[in-house]
């Protein structure tokens, strides 16, 4: 599996313990940065690892600033993006059980790393459920986006 990670500085231990985490798992990582703790615009790592992820469906996406909330908007900004933002277990599951999530958000202000790591392992381990009802909502998410992308 491929996994695209991004944060800005509110997030960079975070985004290091998953980088390493899932390296040891196997995983493909790509990091998009950032890669220290200075002061940086969330905008700058998030879009471009939204972008690999919508362009490479084999893979997912985490994405992270202080609270998650910045790099939630800007990933729902990009085409083909289903980002939730997570900070506890049953969302993790459920996001991907139901809306078959392919960007985790979450804020490294209020997750702790260990917490941040668990949710994640949570999240890519949980499979779209294939319920009819859950893929009739997921459709008419992606007939907003065409609309949108007319306008």
């Amino acid at each position: 599996m491929n996994i695209a990670l991004a944060c800005d500085h509110g997030a960079f231990e975070h985004k290091e313990a998953l980088k390493k985490h899932f390296e040891e798992k196997g995983y493909t990582v790509h990091d998009f940065g950032t890669n220290g703790l200075e002061s940086m615009d969330y905008p700058d790592t998030v879009y471009p690892a939204c972008e690999y992820v919508s362009t490479h469906p084999d893979s997912l996406g985490i994405v992270m600033c202080g609270t998650g909330i910045g790099a939630s908007i800007v990933a729902n900004k990009v085409k083909g993006i289903r980002c939730a933002l997570v900070y506890d277990e049953e969302v993790a599951k459920v996001t991907r059980e139901h809306n078959d999530s392919n960007v985790l958000a979450s804020g490294g202000r209020l997750v702790s790393v260990e917490k941040m790591i668990r949710l994640a392992d949570i999240w890519l381990s949980t499979q779209f459920s294939q319920d009819a009802r859950h893929q009739r909502r997921i459709d008419k998410i992606s007939l907003v986006e065409e609309k949108e992308n007319e306008r």
